[in-house]
């Protein structure tokens, strides 16, 4: 199911966090403790009650997957200022008048 509102992304996202948690083997104390952040912080991001994008990177990062956050904004990997300009024209319609008559 794809979520729609930002409760449900909010919600969403709350789970993988605390499925990554859970995946490796982490209390909420012991993952709260390695991000620096305090356990009600942790509880409200997985549980989509709301955090700060700070508390969410903490997170990431002390689950080792910051690179979660290439896929926000991905590089671009074709400059479109290095096109060469070889294009066709564009040809614009004219407007066709009626024979004289």
């Amino acid at each position: 199911m794809q979520a729609n509102t930002i409760d449900e992304l909010e919600t969403s996202l709350g789970e993988r966090i605390k499925g990554l948690r859970l995946n490796k083997n982490l209390d909420q104390l012991t993952l709260a403790a390695r991000a620096g952040i305090s356990v009600g912080a942790l509880k409200n991001l997985e549980n989509g009650l709301g955090a700060r994008v700070r508390t969410l990177l903490c997170v990431l990062r002390a689950l080792g997957r910051e690179e979660w956050l290439a896929s926000v904004a991905p590089v671009a990997t074709i400059n479109p200022l290095a096109l060469p300009r070889s294009a066709n024209v564009r040809q614009r319609a004219t407007r066709k008048t009626a024979p004289k008559g």
